[in-house]
């Protein structure tokens, strides 16, 4: 089940059945599986530009080539890896903000929420 035991018993005291709490559960490992189906459809391109902060660079708009996004979901975890031409980062949740922007949390080296378009002025 997606909730832990603390937040399963707010949702009983609250009035959910366990039912209730069950289908809850199924319906935000779906809504997790939808987003990672997006996300993977959105990298399968050649190039995206981000707003990520990078050392030695005072550019607010960086492009990337894109090799892969690799995500797994558990329940209501999506996590994963991006990887770069050069270089990649561990994924550890992500969103659709529209049809032109899209925000990964990422890892290690980075360690910041980033966001990702197909055109660098939809991050302007």
């Amino acid at each position: 089940m997606h909730f832990d035991q603390r937040t399963q018993a707010a949702l009983q005291d609250v009035g959910l059945s366990r039912e209730d709490i069950r289908e809850a559960s199924q319906l935000v490992s779906a809504a997790v599986e939808r987003d990672a189906a997006d996300l993977r459809e959105f990298f399968e391109c050649d190039v995206v530009y981000s707003d990520m902060e990078k050392a030695h660079s005072t550019d607010d708009i960086h492009e990337h080539d894109v090799e892969f996004l690799d995500l797994f979901t558990h329940g209501g975890d999506l996590r994963g890896y991006l990887r770069f031409d050069t270089w990649g980062v561990p994924v550890e949740d992500g969103r659709i903000l529209s049809e032109e922007v899209v925000e990964l949390s990422l890892g290690p080296t980075v360690h910041d929420r980033v966001r990702f378009a197909h055109d660098e002025d939809a991050l302007r």
